[in-house]
């Protein structure tokens, strides 16, 4: 308790993308460890999980609308949210398209939309948002293991896992530019899930997996610099 008798205010994640999927299932977790979040979704006149969190919260969840590939829509956000504080800012942001065609036969059209939305919207968000968070507060993205280059021996789904290359090599920069803050940078990569990203033939089930996400998120709190790991916390290499 304070000295005025309140009680300190929770913990706050920001979460941009949390309508569904693996975002609504994280801000859910944190709310059940007793944080406050902030989560976006793309369609404000959408009725979405997220929506039915928040009238379950007690207050405790705020529902904001944003596109990360509107950037017009990065300054109102931030001039509602100008008086908040958040310890987690998390970008879950991810769209793929032409799984199993080489990345010389995509259409320039899809390339651009997996990119700007897996790679340019997340950092857009990134740069339009970090005032608002902690000096020892936390950063992170929703990566993946496919964006690991030592990794891909296989090929397949190249325009995504080229994004999401691009999206750790831009948080990696980034990182370097902040490298001086008491900050934490983070790539999570999550695995398969079954989600309407992953399909149904994913082995692991959001249930059992976002625990884990946010037990590592968690971990990285209060450590400097950038960090790429999956699930169980173990370093994914570049």
């Amino acid at each position: 308790m304070s000295s005025t008798g309140s009680a300190p205010h929770p913990p706050t994640a920001l979460i941009v993308g949390a309508s569904r999927g693996l975002g609504h299932a994280m801000a859910a977790e944190f709310l059940d460890r007793g944080w406050s979040v902030v989560g976006t979704v793309r369609d404000p006149a959408a009725r979405t999980p997220l929506h039915g969190l928040a009238d379950r919260a007690g207050g405790r969840v705020t529902v904001e609308q944003l596109d990360v590939n509107d950037p017009g829509l990065l300054p109102p956000l931030h001039e509602r949210l100008a008086h908040r504080r958040f310890d987690v800012l998390f970008v879950n942001a991810g769209t793929t398209s032409n799984e199993r065609t080489p990345i010389g036969a995509v259409t320039t059209a899809d390339f651009v939309d997996v990119m700007v939305t897996n790679a340019l919207g997340p950092l857009r968000v990134i740069e339009a948002f970090e005032d608002l968070v902690a000096p020892a507060g936390l950063i992170g993205v929703m990566s993946s293991g496919q964006g690991s280059i030592t990794d891909n021996t296989s090929g397949g789904r190249e325009v995504y896992r080229g994004s999401k290359a691009a999206l750790n090599m831009f948080l990696r920069s980034f990182a370097a530019r902040r490298s001086g803050t008491g900050r934490a940078f983070l790539l999570l990569a999550p695995g398969w899930i079954r989600t309407d990203l992953g399909g149904p033939d994913a082995p692991f089930t959001v249930e059992e997996t976002v625990p884990l996400l946010v037990d590592v998120l968690l971990s990285r709190l209060g450590t400097p610099g950038l960090a790429y790991l999956d699930r169980f916390g173990r370093t994914v290499p570049w």
